[in-house]
């Protein structure tokens, strides 16, 4: 039978990518903890918590993946440094292995004793009969202790009372060689049932402290199909699907035809349906419904299913964007990629030397899209690719989708919630609630307050900030230049700039995080001025990808390690941000986009920050959650709270905002070269939400 794990079947046969990829990571972690710890004075105890990593392995996949890892990860080792760290680390991967398989079959420490007393026989048999076998080493290995009992019992004889504890230090020795196997026999078996012991309640609390993390990503999974590559034309009759534990359909009664020359839409808030669509389209079976095409989807296959992605930079693994593109292609397709072609076709001629690291949101997309066509795909889904983009990048985006099905033999499916981006689509399919409906239904924009508000004196100054990414070497890459920004307690401050402007190393240098290669950005309070890296914590900052900085189990716990002490606290911070108190005990993966910005926003709002700094606020977010979110901002600036809001959404934060700066390509413009661009993306924000 197969085995089951988290809800779902592991299945026999070889490493799925998910678990080559698992390993790879927990792999290389283990291999990096023995190797220092073996290596660096003082940091043994790093090799304490190196069975930390192949547990969670152990835990969440086959033994065929920790055995994968673990032999991959001797390898490296021995290579690196040497023979005795590389046997450590098989031993540590046993360790973690068997405490890991013992939490998934939910065993007890009987289990833990018995399969540790049989990996310590294990090791005891090899152990001695390497020694039977390599009977030179092992006369050397006993005249070393021979002698150095000798020397301990000359040192003892020079003290008359000393005297009696040498001799019997030598005969013990001699003893003790005289029983050699069973002495290294014994000490393997028992040293492994301590280990095993100790590492079942110091591992196993943090494997159950772990295990309430999403361990695998089920929305992919599909049935082996056999049948030739062939995703297209896809028909989907009466399609459903419900969640496993769920009580309702995420999708009911879908029909859609996709052909090979279309470029098609589906536009829908959160929570419609859209992600869900998109996996079946890449080939997950519906619970409810037919699907049918002439062959397998082809997910990741030259000629299949491509997908490119909400986030780009989850996607970019090449150190080099000429790299990244044949990334997991094998040695020969990757040989038959033209590169340079590919590049030029979205945008991005001549970049192919450039460090991915270096590319704006908006060029990591169409780097993503290029590598999708490097495995010419039949069908390329891209699910919600230009929510996490400024305006022009997501038009300059969205034209390009259109015309790859005029370029090539293939469609192109766009997931979105931004309805101007179905402009250019042959068919716009509109989901809500999981149904297909004729339009969406339109969120009013906030009006913006006139109120003025007293401010107090400034409290966050930046002089002359700049900053280089890498600086001294080769790659480096100006950041920011010259910055001169002063912030006024009670202040809203918007920093408008698209993607690659400098809006997110500013943030960073403001709350601190980020150290300026030149210039300075301090904080006064009433304690006098002082620089922000030295005042961490003083300014928090609200990443843009919210889950990031959500590290406990629930909401009310996540509060409280921000400094929400107690239920009163936790549920004055939840009403804060104008959440239900009752979300306080619930799971932090079952928050949507939107309330998980808020969840961490009421985290900041417990810990009494001078200044709040919002990084891209808005990004990811449908209209409904957008409208949601700049009230909340709204009435946090109302409640005396500085804010600096950076974002490329003029339309939406101009309105609870006293004041906008721009940046571009690090600088900061001018008021004249500011209000001109601030009208223009206004208008076109506007015109583009009107179509």
């Amino acid at each position: 039978m197969p085995e089951r794990l988290g809800g779902s079947v592991l299945a026999h046969g070889p490493l799925r990518p998910i678990e080559l990829a698992t390993g790879a990571v927990l792999g290389g972690a283990t291999v990096g903890l023995v190797t220092v710890g073996s290596l660096v004075p003082f940091a043994a105890a790093l090799q304490l918590v190196a069975a930390v990593p192949i547990g969670l392995l152990a835990h969440r996949h086959r033994l065929r993946a920790v055995f994968t890892a673990t032999v991959a990860g001797t390898l490296v080792t021995f290579v690196a440094a040497g023979l005795a760290p590389a046997i450590n680390l098989v031993g540590v991967a046993v360790i973690g292995g068997i405490i890991g398989i013992v939490k998934r079959r939910r065993g007890g420490l009987l289990a833990v004793l018995g399969l540790s007393s049989l990996a310590g026989l294990v090791f005891a048999v090899f152990s001695v009969g390497m020694l039977l076998v390599l009977s030179g080493t092992r006369h050397l290995l006993f005249d070393n202790i021979r002698n150095s009992a000798k020397g301990l019992q000359n040192l003892a004889a020079r003290q008359a009372l000393l005297e009696p504890l040498g001799r019997h230090i030598a005969g013990y020795t001699e003893a003790v060689l005289h029983w050699w196997w069973a002495w290294i026999g014994g000490g393997i078996i028992a040293g492994m049932l301590v280990s095993g012991i100790v590492s079942w309640f110091v591992l196993g609390s943090v494997l159950d402290r772990l295990a309430w993390l999403p361990g695998r990503d089920d929305l992919l999974d599909a049935p082996a199909d056999d049948r030739p590559v062939a995703p297209l034309p896809i028909t989907l009759r009466q399609v459903a699907f419900r969640y496993p534990e769920a009580h309702t359909d995420a999708l009911s009664g879908i029909d859609l035809t996709v052909q090979v020359g279309e470029f098609v839409a589906i536009v829908g808030h959160n929570g419609s349906g859209k992600s869900t669509l998109t996996r079946i389209l890449a080939g997950r079976p519906p619970t409810g419904g037919t699907v049918t095409r002439p062959g397998s989807a082809g997910l990741g296959v030259t000629g299949g299913t491509a997908m490119v992605l909400q986030r780009p930079e989850s996607q970019t693994l090449g150190v080099l964007v000429e790299d990244d593109v044949v990334w997991g292609l094998p040695t020969e397709l990757a040989a038959q990629v033209d590169i340079d072609g590919l590049l030029g076709e979205v945008g991005l001629t001549g970049m192919g030397r450039r460090e991915t690291a270096t590319l704006s949101g908006g060029q990591q997309q169409r780097l993503a899209v290029a590598a999708a066509l490097a495995r010419k795909p039949t069908l390329l889904l891209a699910d919600e690719a230009t929510s996490m983009i400024d305006p022009e990048g997501r038009r300059d985006l969205v034209a390009l989708l259109a015309e790859l099905p005029r370029r090539h033999s293939m469609a192109v499916v766009l997931v979105t919630h931004h309805e101007a981006d179905a402009a250019a689509a042959d068919r716009v399919v509109h989901l809500e609630r999981g149904r297909s409906v004729d339009h969406l239904p339109a969120w009013p924009r906030p009006v913006r307050d006139r109120r003025q508000r007293p401010m107090g004196d400034t409290v966050l100054e930046l002089r002359d900030v700049r900053h280089t990414y890498n600086h001294g070497t080769p790659w480096e890459t100006p950041a920011l230049h010259g910055i001169d920004l002063s912030v006024r307690r009670g202040e809203a401050l918007l920093i408008v700039g698209g993607n690659g402007s400098g809006k997110s190393t500013l943030a960073w240098i403001m709350a601190g995080l980020t150290v300026p290669s030149g210039g300075c950005c301090e904080l006064r309070e009433f304690t006098g001025a002082r620089p922000s890296h030295k005042r961490i914590g003083a300014v928090q900052l609200a990443f843009q990808h919210s889950r990031l900085q959500l590290q406990r189990q629930t909401v009310g716990g996540e509060i409280e390690d921000w400094g929400g002490r107690g239920t009163a606290a936790v549920a004055r911070a939840l009403d804060a941000v104008g959440l239900d108190r009752a979300l306080a005990s619930r799971s932090i993966e079952s928050l949507s986009g939107g309330q998980a910005k808020r969840v961490v926003l009421a985290a900041i709002v417990a810990s009494r920050p001078a200044v709040v700094v919002l990084d891209e606020p808005l990004a990811g977010l449908d209209p409904k959650g957008r409208a949601g979110v700049v009230e909340l901002l709204a009435r946090l600036r109302d409640s005396g709270l500085t804010l600096i809001v950076i974002s490329h959404d003029v339309a939406d934060m101009a309105v609870v905002c006293d004041r906008i700066v721009h940046l571009r390509d690090g600088h900061l413009l001018d008021n004249d070269a500011a209000a001109t661009h601030s009208a223009a993306a206004a208008a076109h924000d506007f015109t583009g939400g009107l179509r």
